[in-house]
């Protein structure tokens, strides 16, 4: 076993929420996995401000800067990464990640249902509301070149009532997410 810290930049686009309970979470004394770096596609986005209350680096970079990988790979060297977490990042993970890094993403359904392009956030809690499922949850998976194909690491679920509606289905599914998502992301990464 070695004490070598592992590097994680997690990758957001929106508030950041998920991504502050990373944080706060696994950059503690002692945890052996450790967000370095936040990696925003929007300067605007509430990841950033979060990031540096916390303390965090952050880089911005923009859906044009994701085409250059050489400009990518620059950003995530100097922080020294050793994997990537998706925590609310709607851009597609360019190829060129895939093939270099370990990469988890939570995605808020029971995968396969309610995956792929176009479905996250309260897309995703709309359409479990109208096609009147009885449960939903949070899905962990690796990042493949394709949407929400990845091989499942890890399910939570939660009951759907007849009377929820999107915005209940989603404070469920943050319960979830916040409760599940840092303490599989250090088992992963921790070995």
């Amino acid at each position: 076993m070695t004490d070598k810290i592992i590097n994680i930049a997690v990758f957001a686009s929106g508030n950041g929420s998920n991504a502050e309970n990373i944080v706060r979470k696994l950059n503690v004394s002692g945890s052996r996995v450790r967000v370095s770096l936040i990696v925003s596609s929007r300067p605007d986005a509430g990841v950033v401000s979060r990031a540096r209350s916390l303390g965090v680096s952050v880089e911005v970079i923009t859906k044009a800067m994701f085409a250059d990988g050489s400009a990518t790979m620059a950003v995530l060297e100097k922080y020294n990464t050793d994997a990537i977490v998706l925590a609310g990042f709607l851009l597609m993970v360019p190829s060129y990640l895939v093939r270099r890094y370990r990469i988890v993403n939570i995605h808020p359904s029971l995968l396969p249902k309610f995956g792929g392009k176009g479905m996250y956030g309260s897309n995703v809690h709309r359409a479990v509301v109208e096609a009147g499922e009885s449960e939903t949850g949070i899905t962990i998976h690796y990042v493949t070149e394709e949407y929400d194909k990845g091989e499942i690491i890890f399910q939570a679920s939660a009951v759907v009532s007849p009377n929820d509606t999107p915005l209940s289905v989603e404070q469920k599914v943050h319960e979830l997410e916040y409760k599940y998502f840092p303490e599989v992301i250090a088992r992963i990464f921790a070995g």
